[in-house]
């Protein structure tokens, strides 16, 4: 059995006569939503897929949906007889145009084969010519495959070769997505052998030397880390042999990769004859390599003609490109990428050093991918929206740099001299840059889409984002400190329980269908959602952040729960505990985010407890009484109001009710004495996040804050449970409820959780009758009411939190690992866009 291999990103064309067996093959090999079958889309046009007059309009139709798939990086097969080399030229030219490889899959059986094919179908009555002529076609074209572009030209002869044949998929040589590193990715070298040395030292390799102390290889301890080099090994520097010996050794043995320079390409072109100009240090090369071997420059130009244009490592989180990469761009492959890859973008015009002008894609980039890349020499490394170029001039006497990944840290050491004048000072900008705290306002108006890590892209509407620039711009906190806002919690299924909307069992039930068992239910505090942000002491706010102060208590939409002077003094407070606690310490940071309740609720919501819920009560509590005593008097004086008098009883009753529940978030506060926080998870530190840590973890560091500073924090408690322990959960539940607590939180014990369904909701309120009396009046549980309430819809809600949840944990990630605050806002600007969807507020 033959097998074809084919890129598992690329556009399959099936050629072939009429009655060939290309939709036959296109079942067997590929996926139903892989295939875009000419037929099918005469079909979706004109009601009739043998209606050749619909040709046109069909195909228009099947190159519109091929490249939405291609845009997608789906791999896509055109299932069509594709004989004709114009319909082939349309097809190649949409491929390049998405940066994906072009194949053809050529299906070649006797023609009595097809002939009888076709008879056997009713909708097939154009005779043997048809397919003589098809065949003829195929056969005058065959030859120019190639030259049309397909990089892939298979031919299947025969119905025993096509039937036999097995389909196989395989990566394209820039898909490194299973290499997650640690990486250590090293800049333009230009021949500087001797710094190169000393650079993959002090990053900690050893270096393997030949009998006559040439640098062979280079490895790290164990192979714990490996090289990139991001090109730009050869020209200008004392010793190109050298710096290419020793990293085509460590390629060859592992311990590297290497993507391709500007300057490898042309030398390349150079030592197969080809008549190039001997500039920029290009006659340097030459010169020192006409002093090794045949045997070493044939196998320079191997290794050089070897090198891919891009790698993608990680899981799609690293590129690493010579001249950088634009986003569309990452993981393709097309003559228009290697082109951008090594020479990257320019504007067409030159500086007044007669050097083209580059265009500045890295200010434009909004990718999920680090792209770490060199080419254009600039003093220092300089990170633009998740880009950073690490050319820092090491052979103009600047000096060679390494990013060390995941960590990003950066390693340098000095040039021993200037090797080689630069064109253009060092000194001088290469491009204007965006500084990195610096917030421009279309980085968040209009329609935005985000990457995130857990759930891929997010979407944000123009009118979401004018809602949420409104309350940002007028009440949020200094965005320097906003680094997260929490999402809006998911209510649990509505209960069948008499009496009650929710109740536990539905989040036990709705986390065991998604196979989490493992449970952790936690009592909702009597307060209001608040993040803290606090420092080690008082010179980290100005010095990580740039905005002086002790950090920030705010609340789920940014606003600062308390005016400056209490915030500091609250901050001082919670800071000396946990100095004390050692948290500082044990979690190596200088400052950390914490999620949180502030208690008591009335320390936010004065104004709201006053207003709303306090005039709700009295005005109840007053006019209902006296109501009440008017129709005892009319049925006392025989009228018929008996129905009407039992329900404002019962409205009395519900009134004294809804007063009793919401009075239980009130307790009187003198500045902060009376005020607690309840912290429940570590948000993030200074280079680290831990939604993988489980909650017990969090749990157990909110104990030791409350041991060391129990006038200030306070526990929250928690039940454990799983499948064979919901009843404990029940129980726990009424008890909190019974002694009129709000509820509690179902949340999955393991914290982050991935499931074959998507991401789990990282927690489900479960709210007690008389707290929702607050959230849905006092009248609630009045039959008519009830019923109503009870065919709530939650689905939108539940989604709006795991979209929330996830950008989230996306600015988490960003603020750890110091990224632009652009990078950081642009996801909490978006939790707060996305809090204007229409949902109803009381879920």
């Amino acid at each position: 059995m033959g097998v074809l291999e084919i890129p598992a990103l690329s556009l399959v064309l099936l050629v072939g006569a009429s009655g060939s067996g290309k939709s036959t093959f296109a079942r067997k090999h590929f996926l139903g939503t892989e295939v875009i079958s000419s037929d099918f889309c005469r079909g979706l046009v004109s009601d009739d897929e043998n209606d050749q007059g619909a040709t046109k309009d069909a195909f228009e139709v099947l190159n519109f949906i091929a490249g939405k798939r291609l845009a997608a990086g789906r791999l896509t097969v055109i299932d069509a007889t594709n004989v004709q080399p114009e319909a082939r030229r349309e097809l190649v030219a949409l491929a390049r145009e998405h940066d994906v490889l072009p194949v053809a899959i050529v299906l070649d059986p006797p023609e009595r084969v097809c002939v009888e094919r076709n008879e056997q179908r009713a909708d097939r009555q154009f005779g043997a010519k048809v397919v003589q002529r098809q065949r003829a076609q195929l056969k005058r074209g065959l030859k120019s495959l190639k030259r049309e572009g397909f990089r892939g030209v298979h031919v299947l002869a025969g119905v025993e070769e096509i039937d036999a044949v097995s389909i196989e998929r395989t990566r394209l040589f820039n898909d490194l997505t299973d290499q997650t590193g640690p990486f250590d990715i090293i800049g333009d070298i230009h021949g500087c052998r001797v710094e190169l040395e000393s650079l993959l030292v002090e990053l900690g390799y050893k270096i393997t030397r030949d009998e006559l102390g040439r640098a062979t290889n280079a490895a790290y301890p164990d192979g714990a880390r490996r090289a990139v080099f991001v090109g730009d090994l050869v020209d200008r520097g004392p010793d190109t042999p050298g710096v290419l010996r020793l990293v085509m050794g460590m390629v060859a043995s592992g311990n590297a990769y290497c993507v391709p320079g500007n300057h490898e390409d042309k030398l390349l072109r150079a030592l197969r004859g080809r008549d190039v100009k001997v500039t920029h240090g290009l006659a340097e090369s030459l010169e020192q390599l006409a002093a090794e071997p045949a045997e070493f420059r044939a196998a320079v130009e191997t290794f050089v003609d070897g090198l891919i244009s891009h790698y993608v490592f990680d899981g799609g989180k690293l590129v690493v490109s010579h001249a950088g990469l634009v986003e569309r761009m990452h993981g393709r492959a097309s003559g228009r990428v290697r082109a951008f890859c090594l020479y990257g973008e320019t504007t067409g015009e030159t500086d007044e050093f007669g050097l083209p002008v580059r265009y500045p894609w890295a200010q434009d980039y909004r990718g999920r991918a680090m792209v770490v890349y060199g080419h254009v020499p600039t003093p220092e490394p300089e990170w633009i929206n998740n880009t950073i170029c690490l050319d820092t001039g090491c052979v103009f006497g600047g000096s060679l740099t390494a990013l060390r990944y995941p960590e990003r840290e950066l390693v340098s050491v000095q040039a021993e001299q200037e090797y080689y004048a630069p064109a253009k000072p060092l000194h001088v900008a290469t491009a204007a840059t965006r500084e990195p705290d610096v917030l421009d306002i279309t980085d968040v108006t209009g329609r935005r889409v985000i990457e995130t890590s857990t759930h891929g892209r997010l979407s944000v509407r123009a009118e979401q984002a004018g809602a949420a620039l409104e309350v940002m711009s007028r009440f949020a906190i200094d965005p320097r400190f906003l680094l997260y806002l929490p999402p809006t919690m998911s209510p649990v299924g509505t209960s069948p329980e008499p009496g009650l909307l929710e109740h536990p069992r539905q989040a036990f039930e709705a986390y065991r269908a998604q196979g989490v068992t493992e449970l952790v239910c936690e009592e909702k505090h009597m307060g209001s959602r608040a993040v803290v942000l606090l420092t080690r002491d008082d010179d980290v706010a100005e010095k990580r952040f740039g905005l002086a102060g002790r950090g920030a208590v705010h609340t789920r939409t940014g606003r600062s729960f308390f005016e400056p002077t209490l915030t500091d003094e609250l901050l001082m407070r919670l800071r000396s505990v946990v100095t004390e606690a050692g948290l500082f310490e044990e979690l190596d940071t200088s400052w950390l985010l914490l999620d949180a309740e502030l208690l008591p609720w009335s320390a936010k919501a004065g104004d709201l407890l006053r207003n709303q819920y306090a005039a709700v009560g009295a005005a109840a509590r007053s006019s209902l009484p006296a109501a009440t005593a008017a129709l005892e008097s009319a049925v006392a004086a025989g009228l018929d109001v008996t129905d009407l008098l039992e329900r404002t009883k019962r409205r009395t009753v519900n009134a004294e009710l809804f007063s009793d529940a919401y009075r239980r978030y009130c307790w009187p506060t003198d500045g902060l004495d009376g005020v607690k926080v309840a912290p429940f998870q570590v948000l993030a530190t200074e280079g680290a996040t831990y939604q993988d840590r489980p909650h017990a973890w969090h749990l157990g560091i909110a104990d030791r804050l409350v041991t060391a500073g129990s006038d200030v924090f306070t526990a929250t408690r928690r039940l454990y449970v799983d499948q064979d322990s919901w009843a404990e959960g029940i129980a726990w539940w009424e008890e909190l409820t019974g002694a009129g607590g709000e509820g509690m939180v179902v949340k999955p014990a393991a914290n982050l959780v991935r499931t074959d369904k998507g991401l789990a909701q990282p927690g489900l309120k479960v709210r007690g009758q008389e707290y929702l009396r607050i959230i849905y009046g006092p009248d609630y549980t009045e039959p008519a009411n009830f019923d109503r309430l009870r065919n709530r819809n939650l689905g939108h809600k539940r989604s709006l939190a795991l979209r929330e949840y996830a950008l989230g944990l996306e600015s988490l990630e960003r603020a750890a690992r110091g990224e632009p605050l652009w990078r950081i806002h642009e996801c909490v600007f978006a939790v707060l866009a996305l809090e204007s969807e229409p949902v109803d507020p009381r879920l």
